[in-house]
């Protein structure tokens, strides 16, 4: 490969998003070399054989491959088990045992998709990296934003907020700017095999998205020592039992075995008194809450005003985030439901992302 131009690695999935930012990067005029991340194998219980998940696929892999070959690019597979198990699943079973609801596909997005990729830049001679995310990376007066896609439907700006703000300099996004319907488009124009494939949004380690019987898998004596436990009223009266509070998120009215005239739902999860309490709907509502691990985009003082998403598909809440008791705290314009501790909570001004954190309490 001459280095006469830019060299971009590009992470291929198999699925069409990452195939068209090859597309779209080699359209651009730099030189691609495609890389697949191996991250996880699913084995089958009785038999101990891989079984294929999207991410991580034979078909995938291939699939990339395949697509690398017609456009003229070299390909290559990454081993990234080992750093995915221990910074992303390994959290991810923890949060849960914590009472906590996890948010793995952030953590895989800024330790493994960017922070280990632009790792590689040196070992493959190349300058930057790219990504099939749904998400902009806009230059002003020579600093680098993260903002929004313009397709508010796929719009992923959110799983990408605890990226390092240094590594924006060297991504390129080159869905940002399209919408879904555009990029299937492109991929049926370069006749691509995986053109009209359909998307999967469960996470790639967990089978059939059951996390309970993963995390049994997982972790099988944090499972053993998991036991039946009290559902109180907000009151403290038992109003039912229990099967280990793992299997519970805050927010869940099936599934608790009560019987009452108005509906349940999970308020607050206690792992150390292995108790869950219920409440009404109207209870679940919070006015604020308190954030950790805080990942700065842009240069801010406190008190501020800004748009925030407490989940993936939140449009977005009025707020405000403040300094209180040595920490940030984040009051809402309007009562919020569900407010579920181990979320990612991200702060927008307009579609640029000013920052994002960890939703404490």
């Amino acid at each position: 490969m001459s280095k006469n131009k830019k060299r971009v690695l590009v992470a291929m999935s198999g699925g069409v998003d990452s195939s068209v930012a090859l597309i779209k990067v080699l359209e651009m005029g730099y030189e691609a070399i495609g890389v697949t991340l191996k991250l996880w194998e699913n084995k089958d219980k009785i038999t101990n054989k891989v079984i294929d998940s999207d991410c991580n696929s034979l078909d995938a892999v291939n699939g990339a491959k395949m697509v690398c070959d017609r456009l003229g690019v070299h390909h290559y597979t990454l081993n990234f088990m080992d750093l995915f198990k221990n910074e992303v699943v390994k959290n991810f079973s923890d949060e849960y045992f914590s009472g906590r609801t996890p948010n793995p596909c952030v953590r895989c997005n800024s330790i493994v998709k960017w922070e280990a990729l632009i790792n590689q830049l040196d070992v493959f001679d190349a300058d930057m990296i790219a990504t099939g995310h749904y998400a902009r990376i806009i230059k002003v007066d020579g600093d680098y934003k993260l903002s929004k896609g313009v397709d508010e439907v796929k719009d992923q700006s959110y799983m990408l907020w605890q990226i390092q703000k240094d590594f924006l300099k060297k991504t390129i996004l080159p869905l940002g700017e399209l919408t879904k319907q555009e990029v299937r488009k492109i991929a049926l124009d370069y006749k691509l095999i995986n053109a009209e494939r359909s998307e999967s949004m469960d996470l790639c380690f967990v089978v059939d998205d059951d996390y309970r019987d993963f995390l049994s898998e997982f972790a099988p004596e944090k499972i053993e020592n998991m036991t039946d436990g009290e559902i109180t009223n907000e009151d403290g009266e038992t109003v039912g039992i229990h099967s280990g509070h793992i299997n519970y998120t805050i927010g869940q009215r099936k599934g608790l075995g009560l019987s009452f005239p108005e509906p349940r739902y999970v308020k607050k999860i206690l792992p150390n008194e292995n108790k869950i309490i219920v409440s009404k709907k109207d209870k679940l509502l919070s006015n604020g809450c308190y954030i950790s691990k805080i990942n700065w985009m842009e240069d801010i003082s406190l008190p501020i005003k800004c748009k925030v998403r407490i989940r993936y598909n939140s449009k977005g809440a009025n707020a405000q985030l403040i300094k209180k008791n040595d920490t940030i705290f984040c009051e809402f314009e309007n009562p919020q439901l569900a407010v579920t501790p181990g979320q990612s909570i991200v702060f927008y001004n307009d579609a640029l992302i000013i920052g994002g954190g960890i939703i404490d309490e």
